[in-house]
């Protein structure tokens, strides 16, 4: 079994969406001070690799709160023209964005989850109209050239517990046999 971290590292002063605040990761206590060392963490919840649920663009949409852990995890292939999948299979898009096309096939047979690569940016109209359906989403994922092409793996996108939250940052990683 092999483990792929698929999560992007946080910084201090990291790229942002053009519009929000930016992160700061501050010293706040040091351990030759205080005793103990302590960092402020000041982020949105869709910094970084992240996961967005459907309040995030939905006004009565299901918060992060509204699902069970187990939600954000579980079986999921490389998408790929003709990929079959069922709807306890997320499909994580390593090598193309999501097109118009693409999101009206997953429309019709909605996966557990989708997520994006790093490599690409969502078009807020496609995010939206998934959010909309309930397909959750992540989004930065790093490594995805690591994941098998064919076949299936475990995935796993733990958020945290925010209480009536859009969406959260996540730790993200696979894991593959082999």
């Amino acid at each position: 079994m092999k483990i792929i971290d698929l999560t992007l590292t946080l910084t201090h002063h990291m790229s942002v969406y053009p519009g929000d605040p930016e992160v700061e990761i501050v010293e706040i206590h040091q351990l030759a001070k205080e005793g103990w060392n302590l960092r402020q963490l000041t982020l949105t919840t869709h910094l970084g690799t992240h996961l967005n649920v459907p309040y995030h663009m939905v006004a009565d949409g299901k918060k992060l709160d509204d699902y069970s852990l187990d939600a954000f995890m579980g079986p999921a292939k490389i998408y790929h023209d003709g990929v079959e999948y069922d709807e306890r299979t997320g499909l994580i898009f390593s090598t193309r964005n999501i097109d118009a096309e693409i999101a009206h096939i997953l429309l019709d047979k909605k996966p557990k989850f989708v997520g994006l690569s790093s490599e690409f940016e969502f078009d807020l109209e496609i995010e939206k109209l998934l959010l909309q359906h309930g397909i959750v989403s992540f989004e930065n994922l790093t490594n995805t050239d690591q994941l098998p092409a064919l076949g299936t793996f475990e995935f796993y996108g733990v958020p945290l517990a925010i209480v009536g939250s859009d969406g959260s940052p996540v730790r993200a990683w696979a894991r593959v046999e082999g």
